[in-house]
């Protein structure tokens, strides 16, 4: 099989009904190291993407993309919305005039993303940020794509290795953001921005497997 743009428009569809529904426990994780909103605003951001996408859905990838980018940007606040406003317009890039993905255009999608956060962000592994998510999930799809594994066996695999990244960020002390004011209080407690990523790379998966 290969990613659809309908697949495409499914995901941000199922990742702003994820939103929310976790609007309020990714709001307590970020009250424990941050400032308390990024439910909020993960849940207003996707909303925004939902009220758009019946506008864009007739157009390529790169296109649905790049609008979802520039929507996040314009209605995400805190560093979220820059990040992953970012995230999306450099997913763009690649996929741009395209209908559909083979794994290995998928595969860079997600890198060009997750390089994208990492430049914005000036994130590195470890820093506890949705980076520490992101990057481990491009290198498993990466590792997928060169074990010839289809896009569903892919992403099934990038699911698990962001839940056991995800879990590796309780023990990381922050080392950007608001949570980085706290230090070693900051250990202990899953991070917001890297619990919404593993969302939504799940969030992907569910909608590539319902085939």
């Amino acid at each position: 099989m290969v990613i659809t743009k309908q697949h495409i428009v499914g995901w941000l569809e199922q990742c702003a009904a994820v939103f929310t529904a976790q609007r309020v426990f990714l709001t307590q994780l970020d009250s424990d190291i941050g400032d308390g909103d990024h439910g909020l605003n993960m849940n207003r951001g996707f909303d925004k993407v939902l009220e758009k996408l019946p506008s864009v859905a007739d157009k390529d990838i790169g296109f649905i993309l790049k609008n979802t980018g520039m929507t996040l940007l314009s209605s995400v606040g805190g560093a979220s919305g820059p990040l992953l406003g970012t995230f999306f317009i450099r997913a763009a890039q690649s996929t741009n005039a395209k209908q559909s993905l083979d794994l290995p255009a998928l595969c860079l999608m997600l890198k060009e993303g997750a390089e994208g956060v990492v430049m914005r962000g000036k994130a590195e592994p470890g820093d506890k940020t949705m980076c520490d998510v992101w990057l481990p999930v491009v290198d498993e799809l990466e590792q997928a794509r060169d074990q010839d594994l289809t896009i569903v066996d892919a992403l099934q695999r990038g699911v698990t290795r962001a839940q056991r990244a995800l879990a590796a960020t309780i023990t990381m002390q922050a080392r950007k953001g608001r949570a980085s004011y706290l230090g070693e209080r900051s250990i202990g407690h899953q991070d917001p921005g890297a619990t919404s990523a593993m969302l939504m790379i799940e969030a992907l998966y569910q909608v590539a497997g319902r085939e």
